[in-house]
């Protein structure tokens, strides 16, 4: 049986879906959630949590944890970092922390991103924040900022430049090269003297926003951990926790995460609705077969978050119409196919559509935003 705390920790869950966000009552402020609720719905975000009792700890001890996410200016929004981050910057805000979103322009340049061009790379960061703005990020509390890594560093760049040099100092080459994946790259890979010094910089990133919470991506964890194991190399106590959220894998079979210069592969935030839909109709969705099926992750961690539900419309010769409240009922009845991938197909576009159209009508009929997607549609991605 579910326990009171664990209870009333779903129900503030639930609550914060965004489609409910504007009738949300009062009740649910962070005045007013348990230490427990707090800790539940913080922890939701995360496929991993290095260590969950520190975040206890943490939550217990500071009112107004400091939370750090960042990001590459890069191209065209995907659904995942869009529609994702959303969530949980406001399960983050709505739990009492502050949000530090680092606009990483100088790492996009470090790693040939928009080739390297920081006037373009800067053009796609202001694209990115109207996205979160349009699709309901809350930004009305003044708990989230946008920070860009160029502005800040040099404004304060004897504090900044100590840090990543002694980071440096302290881990040998093989060290930081194993962490090349939070750019995207393998260890094999032959990397540029820049990509070489940018896990040290992102490390600093970590310390230089004075973070308590690392809420990035699974991709993002081997820096994380690189920040944990420097604050042994200086004997610092309090370690930033690691929350480290799912990584939504690409449309078609076989492919880990979602790749910009596949269109295939992704939903991108103002996709039409008839791309929407062409895209979900090609995904890879194999009946009866619940594990690696790009679809369901895409109910589970995008459309069941968002709308607390997930509406199946069928004839009544094909079942008739079923609304689906978790996962695991969802899981069940595809797996032993009650629940055909037509069906399942067609729901997932229409949700999803829903999600995406005011970010639609906000790039077609704000003259600013509608300029700054023509420009980064017409820019070419470089790996």
């Amino acid at each position: 049986m579910e326990q009171p705390d664990a209870a009333a920790a779903t129900e503030a869950i639930e609550s914060l879906s965004v489609s409910h966000a504007e009738t949300a009552e009062s009740s649910n402020s962070n005045d007013e959630l348990s230490l427990e609720q707090r800790f539940q719905i913080i922890r939701s975000i995360g496929e991993e949590c290095i260590q969950d009792e520190e975040l206890r700890n943490l939550l217990a001890k500071k009112p107004e944890p400091i939370c750090y996410d960042g990001f590459e200016p890069s191209g065209r929004m995907h659904i995942a970092q869009g529609v994702m981050k959303a969530i949980n910057v406001n399960k983050l805000t709505a739990s009492g922390c502050r949000v530090k979103i680092w606009i990483a322009d100088w790492f996009a340049k470090l790693n040939n991103k928009m080739g390297g061009d920081l006037k373009k790379i800067e053009t796609v960061g202001r694209y990115l924040i109207e996205i979160w703005k349009a699709v309901g990020m809350d930004l009305e509390g003044g708990k989230v900022e946008f920070l860009w890594s160029s502005k800040e560093i040099n404004a304060r760049a004897d504090e900044y430049w100590p840090l990543v040099l002694d980071i440096a100092q302290k881990n040998n080459l093989k060290r930081i090269i194993r962490c090349s994946q939070i750019m995207g790259r393998s260890e094999t890979e032959e990397l540029t003297a820049a990509q070489i010094f940018y896990p040290c910089m992102q490390c600093a990133d970590i310390f230089f926003l004075k973070a308590d919470i690392c809420q990035l991506g699974m991709d993002q964890r081997k820096v994380n951990v690189l920040a944990r194991e420097y604050c042994d190399d200086i004997k610092r106590k309090n370690k930033p926790i690691i929350l480290s959220h799912h990584m939504l894998p690409g449309l078609q079979e076989g492919q880990e995460k979602m790749s910009k210069s596949d269109p295939l592969s992704s939903i991108f935030m103002e996709d039409e609705e008839a791309e929407v839909n062409l895209k979900i109709k090609k995904a890879f969705c194999p009946p009866k077969v619940v594990e690696k099926n790009p679809c369901l992750e895409y109910v589970k961690y995008l459309i069941l978050p968002w709308f607390n539900e997930f509406k199946v419309e069928r004839s009544a010769a094909n079942g008739g119409d079923k609304t689906f409240k978790n996962f695991e009922e969802l899981a069940a009845d595809y797996e032993s196919g009650e629940l055909h991938p037509a069906d399942l197909k067609s729901a997932l576009s229409k949700s999803l559509n829903k999600i995406l159209e005011p970010v639609r009508v906000h790039f077609k009929t704000d003259k600013d935003a509608k300029e700054l997607l023509k420009r980064v549609k017409a820019y070419r991605v470089t790996k």
